[in-house]
């Protein structure tokens, strides 16, 4: 399954497993609870993964290397200071959020399946090539990130 790797845009994935997490919500029993509470949970945590995602965009850009995804081997420089002090992935972490804040929108606990989904999607088929394009650019810099910084939290 080589074939996928860094095949899909990480928001398109994102997008994807919502779209899955909606369907499994629709076809299960949710849980009954205040549409405020529901509201309100969801929409804190979306801007906190928003805030999150939107951090690692800010580092890249700062260090003017690339954001794209689908081309790691193209990135010029190793980001470490800001959010990436925290989380190797804030984007796909900040994706992450916004799909616990669906579950939670949904009051459909199976739709978590879809969160773990997207981690283990993101992990197999675009965190795991880009590391391996990190590694061999970055060579022991990335190696010493890498022990340092968790991929997730």
């Amino acid at each position: 399954m080589h074939w996928l790797e860094h095949r899909i845009p990480p928001p398109l994935v994102a997008i994807l497993f919502g779209i899955l997490m909606w369907l499994l919500a629709r076809l299960t029993p949710s849980i009954d609870t205040a549409a405020a509470w529901r509201i309100g949970a969801s929409a804190a945590l979306l801007l906190a993964g928003m805030a999150v995602c939107l951090s690692g965009v800010l580092s890249f850009r700062r260090a003017m290397t690339t954001v794209n995804p689908l081309k790691p081997d193209t990135a010029t420089a190793l980001v470490s200071t800001g959010i990436y002090r925290h989380t190797r992935n804030p984007m796909y972490l900040g994706f992450a959020i916004a799909l616990v804040a669906w579950t939670i929108y949904l009051a459909s606990p199976i739709a978590l399946l879809g969160v773990a989904g997207f981690v283990l999607y993101m992990n197999r088929f675009q965190i795991g090539p880009e590391e391996q394009a990190l590694a061999g650019l970055f060579g022991e810099a990335f190696s010493a990130y890498r022990i340092r910084v968790r991929r997730w939290l």
